[in-house]
């Protein structure tokens, strides 16, 4: 089983389930859960080969041996001082851990480190204190009043009790979340008057001195090397949320380094690395092992990256780890981005079946299944989430997007509220919230739900996409573009991001930048048009590239789709003729008002019946069909390769290359297309016009 041996899935396992535990010590539970999944997907050991393996007749063969080292409940440290630290220390780190687990993280904390005296609230002056000086209160929004880090004195080398790293690490992790606490509950509402998102966590200002101490202190007694690699991962952790990116990086791969089984700390950097550069450095920064292919596929997933080198290594990882959850939603999303729906509908249906109480990521597959508008799967699937744990923020985005399939809008809101609630940096729910909101005309709601998203992660195009489209409700046709170009950078093979930029451009009267963003929505999935067209992504260029080899684009593209029987969609063809019109080109504009009139039949089957296609595109995921909406029929017409028939972007080309031969003087070519406009349907008067005025011109000419 891909060529891996008895014996190193034996060590594979072990080392898994050591990470595992040494997760769930330190209180990282989802980390230990997805290690714990991770092992659990392995084969037994009977699956896999070994050059000494056990005589098949021995009753010992299927006999599954026990993992040394993971007897223990404990794990213990190989360094001889911190296994005696943390011998000493076992009563209280029980004590520590279990108020964790009960939630009572500040008590979690005081057990091995003092209270802080300049956060103690015990000791402040009493509001009823005569010494105490009145303050003015703020006026207006602002950011609430966060000491500022140079007022809070690093702590003294000294200070610090003798502690392991275990114990340290869990009385700091408990102090940022009891931090992370009380910034909620300081925010009060969902997008209430207090939740503006400049709240900060007031911990982190001495956590940090606390390990920058602490650090100094083994690099100065030169045992440095002797890091267990938790207390770089907090202090990462601490830097991102103070908006330090590189220090963060550096700190999460030295934490990678040291301690490669801690999946939270690759979690961490994943969100760090925003584009495909990003990611490419930190590859010769890692180390070499089996999380770093799972960390790839990660990344590469929430970059929106499909390249058939990605589905290559998931599928070597699934012969490793054949029924394991996480990469099975990882080709389930690979599926999702590339509008596979069925396959990733089909995934998805076999994790249900797989374990049909896990939660995790099924907010997703509401997703497909309100693309391809599977009510009676989605109504199962929101009772299946609700009966497991109703109080989850992927249940309540399972419910809302129900509701929303339903066009109940305010119910579907209240739902992503409360999911929210449940989470505040659940990305879905914001995204999902915004276009809620878009839907009952509420744009200023949803500008402030899509920014939420944004703040949670940057990657997230849909939110940048659902920006652009509100500020252009708004006619904010500037700002719009800002957001356009965002949401066309990371997602660069997306036509729909490209078609709202060109309409943008068009917008502010900038024709040669429309042009070339309706030209890569063309191109978008069509790599053989890109030596044609250029294949740039420098759409910000004040001037179009060469018009001589403009000149012959179009002839050459009617070419290629003859010859490889590609729809090209009329909705962006014409545009791109408007554009070549305004910049004098009326040449090339006359070449791809052809183009769209010989998308009425389509190169593939011109016996197919026509097909209408959808003038407004939609986004894949939201509510309902406005802005954000998730429907694409233009898309399954461009993929069956059939005709769009007579539509009034068809007929307006007619009726431009009417027109054109008219002053051109050929008009026999114009009653013809005059003609074809009569029997059409739409823009008949102006046809009839036309064809007055062309009967005029011939019986004047003798014809």
């Amino acid at each position: 089983m891909a060529n891996f041996t008895r014996e190193q899935a034996t060590s594979l396992r072990e080392n898994i389930l050591r990470a595992s535990i040494q997760a769930s010590e330190r209180c990282l539970y989802q980390s230990a859960k997805w290690l714990a999944e991770l092992a659990s997907s392995l084969p037994p050991p009977a699956d896999f080969t070994s050059a000494d393996d056990t005589d098949s007749d021995s009753p010992m063969r299927d006999v599954e041996q026990p993992i040394p080292g993971i007897q223990s409940v404990f794990s213990t440290s190989d360094d001889t001082e911190e296994s005696r630290l943390e011998a000493q220390e076992l009563g209280n780190y029980l004590l520590a851990k279990s108020y964790f687990d009960c939630r009572e993280y500040d008590r979690c904390s005081a057990v091995f480190l003092p209270p802080n005296p300049t956060s103690n609230i015990l000791s402040s002056p009493s509001p009823e204190s005569p010494t105490q000086t009145p303050t003015k209160p703020a006026k207006g929004k602002g950011k609430a009043p966060v000491e500022s880090p140079a007022a809070i004195p690093k702590p003294p080398s000294d200070s610090l009790p003798p502690l392991s790293q275990k114990s340290l690490f869990l009385a700091l992790y408990a102090k940022y979340i009891a931090g992370e606490k009380r910034k909620d509950e300081d925010s009060e509402m969902i997008l209430g008057p207090m939740d503006n998102g400049t709240i900060a966590n007031k911990e982190l200002v001495g956590i940090g001195r606390t390990l920058e101490a602490w650090f100094d202190t083994r690099r100065a007694e030169g045992k440095e090397g002797r890091n267990q690699g938790w207390l770089e991962y907090l202090y990462g952790i601490v830097l991102a949320k103070g908006n330090s990116d590189t220090a963060a990086k550096q700190y999460l791969i030295k934490a990678i380094n040291i301690n490669p089984w801690n999946w939270a700390a690759w979690l961490e950097l994943k969100d760090l690395l925003n584009s495909l550069e990003a990611l490419r450095a930190t590859y010769p920064l890692l180390p070499h092992n089996i999380l770093t292919l799972l960390f790839n596929i990660d990344a590469s997933q929430s970059l929106y990256l499909t390249s058939p080198e990605i589905h290559s290594s998931l599928t070597e990882l699934l012969r490793i780890f054949p029924t394991s959850p996480f990469l099975l939603t990882q080709r389930a999303l690979l599926h999702y981005h590339t509008k596979s729906y069925d396959e990733a509908s089909a995934i998805f249906s076999q994790l249900i079946q797989q374990d049909p109480h896990r939660l995790d990521s099924l907010d997703h597959y509401s997703n497909v299944l309100y693309v391809m508008s599977n009510r009676p799967r989605l109504a199962f699937l929101a009772q299946l989430a609700t009966a497991t744990d109703k109080f989850r923020p992927e249940t309540c985005c399972i419910v809302g997007n129900y509701y929303s399939l339903k066009s109940e809008h305010e119910k579907a809101v209240m739902y992503f509220r409360r999911a929210l609630t449940l989470d505040r940096r659940f990305l879905s729910a914001w995204t999902l919230m915004g276009h809620e909101y878009v839907e009952v005309k509420n744009t200023h709601a949803a500008i402030e739900a899509y920014r939420r998203a944004v703040d949670v992660n940057r990657k997230d195009y849909r939110a940048w996409y659902g920006l652009g489209q509100a500020y252009e409700v708004l006619e904010m046709h500037h700002y719009a573009l800002f957001y356009f170009q965002r949401a066309a950078a990371l997602r660069p093979s997306d036509r729909q991001m490209w078609q709202a930029l060109g309409a943008c451009y068009e917008k502010i009267d900038r024709p040669a930048q429309a042009v070339k963003a309706f030209k890569r929505a063309l191109t978008a999935g069509m790599a053989f048009l890109e030596p044609i067209m250029g294949g740039s992504s420098s759409f910000g260029s004040s001037s179009l590239d060469n018009h001589n080899n403009n000149n012959s684009s179009s002839s050459m593209m009617m070419d290629q789709q003859q010859q490889r029987g590609v729809f090209l969609d009329p909705e962006l063809l014409y545009p791109i003729a408007v554009m070549y019109e305004r910049l004098g080109e009326l040449e090339e504009t006359a070449s791809y008002m052809e183009m769209v009139l010989a998308q009425e039949e389509g190169p593939a089957d011109p016996d197919a019946p026509p097909l209408q296609p959808q003038q407004q595109q939609q986004d894949e995921e939201g509510g309902g069909g406005g802005l954000g909406g998730r429907g694409n029929e233009q898309q399954r017409v461009q993929d069956e390769g059939q005709g769009t028939g007579v539509t009034l972007t068809t007929s307006k080309a007619r009726l431009w290359l009417a027109r054109w031969a008219h002053g051109r003087g050929e008009l026999a070519r114009a009653m013809e297309l005059a003609n074809e406009l009569c029997e059409d349907g739409y823009e008949v008067e102006e046809a009839k016009a036309l064809v007055r005025d062309l009967r005029a011109r011939m019986e004047a000419a003798g014809k």
